[in-house]
């Protein structure tokens, strides 16, 4: 697959088989986002792997995002921030945290449809449940939700996205 097969074909899948992706799989989906860059290189992610064996992972899961079609996924990558290794811009004080997890978030994802993997980015669950659920300290920030595994439907959704004459600014 070519970069632009990639991204054209990866899509927020909602409905996964049975399958339960390999070592080598998941290996080689953390090394894209070990891969990844952040600003000044600080890296403030963590990652947690949570397979089909692991019973009270997958109840966190389920206690902090409530939709039943995330449960027919086998394994999930939960994305953690660590805020105080981020990047502070000085100059207002932003800091890089969610724009660094956003970036390995997305090497995941296209990783994952490069071997023929589906994804879905989860950002809306409650991460003081799915934190306490897996007892994690407060260093370390659930970000995003990402299960990982093969759609019951290979049929790649149409994208609907807006023109590229709506998005790019003239001056």
């Amino acid at each position: 697959m070519t970069l632009d097969n990639i991204i054209a074909s990866r899509y927020s899948c909602r409905n996964y088989s049975d399958y339960v992706p390999t070592a080598d799989e998941m290996g080689a989906l953390l090394e894209a986002a070990r891969l990844a860059p952040s600003a000044c290189n600080r890296q403030p992610w963590r990652f947690m792997v949570i397979g089909p064996d692991d019973a009270d992972g997958r109840k966190a899961v389920a206690d902090a995002y409530a939709r039943e079609w995330v449960q027919t996924a086998q394994t999930y990558i939960i994305v953690f921030g660590t805020p105080d290794k981020a990047w502070v811009r000085p100059f207002d004080g932003v800091n890089h945290t969610a724009i660094d997890i956003a970036i390995t978030t997305e090497h995941i994802c296209l990783k994952a449809t490069e071997i023929g993997l589906a994804t879905c980015w989860i950002c809306n669950f409650d991460p003081a449940v799915l934190s306490a659920a897996l007892g994690v300290g407060e260093e370390l920030v659930p970000m995003v939700i990402l299960p990982v595994g093969k759609p019951v439907d290979a049929a790649v959704p149409e994208k609907k996205r807006l023109d590229l004459s709506e998005l790019v600014i003239k001056r």
